[in-house]
């Protein structure tokens, strides 16, 4: 071997190793490789920082940005309501909220899926009373299969498609990765729905910070001219508030509030409901029920553009204590309404824009981010760290779904490139402010991006250099006379390992080279490794490190590390049993 085979296979052994140990942030690890690999001389100084502008680093940071505006948008929240029920059985819950988690994940990204769902998933949980965890790993297996649908829901495949277009002059597009993945999906869907669930320690299922835990608040919300709720009686809207855990507490007519809970009252145009209930389920309410919160035309209307919820506490010194949100002319000064207020589990029946406040009570602030910051800081109240929550835009949702289907359609057609179809949504959500400036920034998963744009110089340097055609070689002496597909699997199966205990974007760095170099040794179509090291790159099961969303589930689920093998191991067989065969069918050798 050379010095530069040598000196790359020795700093990639120690990246990994720092990558599987986890000490320190991966970002970090695959940062200092790279300054290594520079100053050792194996990676050009021109080509240093290359891969930060390369396409798939663009690709992911933009499918991130669109997985928020989704979310801002309440897409998932109009296809959740159809789907949720506490009543259902355990395996028909599984099976939905999988088959909803895999479809999201196959059109943005199966992180983000995973994020918009477990809070429903958990929700459901509690209703039906029984463990979160029979169904949180099910839901978090469910997204990683759906992200190998297409080319934008998993970082492997976007990686393994920009590889193909440096090898071999043209990317996988779009739906190349749709037969085998949506098999492969089906198949596993299949499984944890009927077999894998019934393998989960139920455990001691933990809340997510955040969820769950927040205060319950007194609040208030009008009736809008086109509401759905005119006509209805506060009782007729019982069910649906029972099902965002709100409790109507009475109704406002011209400034009074009517006596008792005004259950069998007709609800009128600008009449204003009393709710309680913690602050997301006060919103979702809200939404669902077509109302409006107080000064909702200073906002646009609840879903006129980026807004957020803050919660805050109210010391002794604050300028509100004593005070209204009337007397300060707060939505008036500051474009900021007191939405709604939690006095240690007390009702009361004063307006909310009407009650004085006292040193310990809790605020609920709604309105534009910077001006409830603002707001925040005028009043002298103290938001709470984790108790921000956003306001979803669900009159913007099926606009924001058909724009995104428009640019995903230019793209498929050849119209555009994918890349600057995505780049084209994204500066149509900022422009119709369905993600704010600052959440541009905040959805991009930043270490993410320092990872790949650190291992595609290290990638392309070991490729270069000959190292990924040593250890095909390697592969194929220790196979000997197996058939092709027999090597496949293997090369699936080590693949999946490494991702067991890698990123999964590492993961594919470096195996879609391996896999293009046995292929052209065995003088087969290179199409059917890259595409089964895609497969198994997205499959990392066992392990709660292989993949975020593993590790996004562990404390909410209450598992232990050994906990994953258990239906993962099985999971990862039958992929590799289905997943082989499908590969060779659509992509013959």
């Amino acid at each position: 071997m050379s010095y530069d085979q040598i000196f790359l296979f020795v700093l990639l052994g120690i990246v990994f190793a720092m990558l599987v140990w986890g000490r320190v942030r991966y970002d970090l690890v695959a940062f200092a490789g790279l300054v290594i690999a520079v100053i050792g001389g194996v990676v050009p100084v021109q080509d240093a920082f290359a891969g930060f502008g390369h396409e798939a680093v663009i690709i992911i940071a933009l499918v991130l940005i669109v997985s928020r505006a989704m979310t801002n948008a309440g897409a998932v929240e109009l296809v959740a309501r159809f789907v949720l029920s506490s009543t259902r059985s355990l395996p028909s819950h599984v099976g939905l909220i999988s088959v909803v988690g895999a479809a999201l994940s196959a059109i943005i990204n199966n992180v983000a899926a995973l994020v918009m769902l477990m809070s429903l998933d958990m929700e459901a949980a509690r209703k039906a009373k029984r463990s979160v965890a029979q169904s949180l790993m099910p839901l978090s297996f469910a997204t990683i299969l759906g992200g190998m649908i297409t080319l934008i829901g998993t970082p492997p495949n976007i990686v393994v498609a920009q590889f193909r277009d440096r090898a071999l002059g043209e990317p996988f597009s779009m739906f190349d990765f749709s037969p085998v993945g949506l098999i492969c999906a089906v198949v596993g869907i299949g499984f944890v729905t009927l077999v894998g669930w019934r393998l989960i320690p139920k455990g001691e299922a933990r809340t997510m910070a955040g969820e769950g835990a927040g205060s319950v608040f007194v609040a208030e919300a009008g009736v809008k001219a086109d509401s759905k709720s005119i006509g209805q009686t506060p009782a007729d809207l019982y069910p649906l508030a029972d099902s965002h855990d709100v409790t109507i507490l009475g109704l406002v007519r011209r400034g009074k509030r009517l006596g008792g809970f005004a259950a069998g009252e007709e609800i009128r145009k600008s009449d204003h409901l009393v709710l309680e209930g913690d602050p997301a389920s006060i919103e979702a309410f809200i939404g669902a029920a077509e109302l409006n919160p107080p000064g909702a035309d200073a906002h646009e209307g609840l879903t006129g553009k980026s807004l957020a919820l803050i919660e805050a506490i109210v010391p002794r010194d604050a300028r509100i204590v004593g005070r209204t949100a009337t007397d300060l002319r707060l939505l008036y000064r500051r474009g900021v309404t007191l939405l709604g207020i939690s006095r240690q589990g007390r009702r009361f029946r004063q307006r909310v824009r009407k009650l004085p406040i006292r040193a310990g009570d809790l605020v609920l602030l709604l309105g534009p981010e910077s001006r409830v910051n603002d707001a925040a800081e005028w009043l002298g109240v103290l938001p709470l760290a984790e108790r921000r929550h956003s306001v979803v835009q669900r009159s913007k949702a099926l606009m924001t779904i058909g724009i995104f289907v428009a640019a995903v359609a230019a793209a498929v057609m050849g119209l555009v490139p994918l890349v600057v179809a995505l780049a084209a949504v994204v500066i149509l959500y900022a422009l119709l402010n369905i993600v704010g400036p600052s959440e541009v920034y905040e959805s991009v998963e930043w270490p993410v991006l320092v990872l790949l744009g650190s291992l595609i110089p290290l990638g392309l340097a070991l490729e270069e250099t000959g190292g990924t055609q040593l250890i095909a070689q390697g592969i194929l002496s220790l196979t000997g006379t197996l058939p092709v597909w027999a090597i496949l699997a293997i090369l699936m199966m080590v693949t999946m390992t490494l991702s067991d205990f890698l990123n999964n974007v590492a993961t594919a760095l470096i195996a879609a080279p391996v896999g293009l170099n046995i292929a052209r040794s065995l003088e087969v179509n290179p199409d059917a490794f890259l595409m089964g090291v895609a497969v198994a790159a997205s499959c990392a099961f066992l392990t709660p490190i292989g993949h975020k969303n593993n590790t996004i589930i562990m404390g909410p689920g209450g598992y232990r590390f050994g906990d994953y093998w258990r239906m993962g191991l099985p999971l990862e067989i039958l992929i590799i049993a289905v997943g082989v065969p499908a590969v060779l069918t659509f992509w013959p050798l």
